[in-house]
């Protein structure tokens, strides 16, 4: 008899569906279930993002808007070290430091795409290309592995969310070859 006396009461009933949309809410919050519109790769905090692109990485990422849609081929820590020569470790201060942001930031336009493209939206078998920031054109497929490839450059990582942008770990340096002979060292620097 309860029950048919609060169905009649309207504010009983109305008290009781906030009761449990607010009970409902709660513990969605206190899950924190992840969003279903992401992929299984993105569920990284952010501290875990950072170790993923490391020092070099984090540099790219921040020169770019936040506002904007942009997807960023980003070569791994090894990649930036076995290519360019640029070790994380190193101390850069002064015209070292110029050096470093110059190249990072010449590297950021051979392999960032204002748009965003995850590994889902590119076919097994299927070439896509777009032009980068700088107008180097970058040619993407998917290997038979699954992983992203970029002018022959595979993927480490793949659909990072970092500051608005999406980001491919690569291993390997998107750049055009003019650039490329400009950092090729002759073998005396080691």
């Amino acid at each position: 008899m309860s029950r048919s006396r609060v169905l009649r009461n309207p504010i009983a009933f109305v008290l009781g569906v906030v009761l449990v949309c607010s009970l409902v809410i709660l513990a969605l919050t206190m899950l924190r279930l992840p969003d279903p519109t992401t992929t299984a790769t993105t569920h990284h905090s952010h501290s875990d993002n950072k170790l993923l692109i490391g020092k070099f990485g984090e540099m790219m990422i921040e020169m770019l808007p936040e506002d904007l849609a942009f997807t960023v081929f980003l070569p791994s820590e090894k990649a930036f070290k076995r290519d360019l020569r640029l070790d994380p470790s190193d101390s850069f201060v002064g015209e070292k430091m110029n050096d470093t942001y110059a190249v990072v930031s010449r590297v950021l336009g051979f392999s960032a795409v204002p748009r965003s493209i995850d590994s889902e939206t590119v076919a097994f078998g299927k070439e896509i290309s777009y032009d980068s920031i700088s107008g180097f054109v970058l040619y993407i497929t998917k290997d038979e592995d699954g992983r992203l490839v970029v002018n022959g450059v595979r993927s480490e990582r793949v659909d990072l969310r970092r500051k608005g942008s999406l980001v491919h770990v690569m291993d390997g340096v998107l750049m055009d070859a003019e650039f490329q002979q400009s950092v090729q060292y002759d073998g005396e620097e080691d």
